[in-house]
């Protein structure tokens, strides 16, 4: 790898952690940009995985405030996260990839429409919490299991989902949803990247630039994000979800 194609990666994953810390799709970025210096699809996705780990982590670092008061919830959400990535890694070394990627583009455009009624949904589900409650928490719960599944399995996107769910199904504004998503997706990816460094091959350069670049990024976006009034923020939901979806339809 030549140093013109290392400062690529190193800069791709400075955007990637800055956009995953605002919403997610970070993968769009760092992933085609691997495949373009010619590694092969399952290395660069596993390197890549890995790598935007510490930059998850910096990203939920910088939304700490908003997280306050939500630990319980984020015991409880976390635990399924990581049971799905566990399961879409496990997938991920064992099957081909179309099997999991013809329902992706379909995920992520439920995921934008779950973002724009977000309100609606909001305020319906309000109404009849004392009835739905427990369904709610059903619906919740199997989400996020799968949309674990799907970041262990290949991640791009993920942070569409993950905040789509979370903010369908739960009452908080958008930037606390943001925060609590930076969360679930960070051990999403670091339960997958456990699976990873134990089993699959992996290229350690390609690590180690896109973790420096993704870390600095992280910390970007949160400052960003969270200045974002919630109706900029859907919309850049939205806006990257559908783009997401073109590119792994298209190309």
């Amino acid at each position: 790898m030549g140093a013109a194609e290392a400062l690529a990666i190193f800069a791709a994953a400075v955007a990637a952690g800055g956009i995953n810390a605002v919403v997610g799709s970070g993968s769009l970025i760092t992933f085609p940009t691997l495949l373009a210096f010619g590694l092969p699809a399952v290395i660069a996705n596993v390197s890549n995985n890995i790598g935007l780990v510490s930059g998850n982590v910096s990203g939920a670092f910088g939304y700490r405030r908003e997280l306050a008061g939500q630990r319980g919830r984020l015991l409880r959400l976390g635990i399924l996260a990581a049971a799905g990535s566990l399961a879409g890694a496990i997938l991920l070394l064992s099957l081909p990839a179309s099997a999991f990627t013809l329902i992706v583009p379909v995920l992520i455009l439920i995921s934008c429409v779950l973002v724009i009624i977000q309100p609606r949904l909001n305020a319906w589900t309000a109404a009849r919490r004392a009835t739905r409650q427990a369904r709610g928490s059903r619906a919740l719960a199997a989400g996020v299991f799968v949309s674990g599944a799907y970041g262990g399995y290949f991640g791009a996107a993920q942070g569409v989902l993950v905040i789509g769910l979370l903010g369908s199904f739960l009452d908080d504004d958008l930037q606390r949803v943001n925060a609590a998503k930076n969360v679930l997706v960070t051990i999403v990816n670091g339960t997958a990247a456990v699976v990873f460094i134990l089993f699959a091959h992996v290229n350690w350069l390609v690590v180690l630039l896109i973790a420096v670049g993704s870390t600095a990024g992280g910390l970007l976006g949160a400052r960003v994000g969270r200045r974002l009034p919630p109706l900029a923020l859907r919309i850049l939901v939205v806006v990257i979800g559908v783009i997401a979806a073109v590119k792994l339809i298209f190309f």
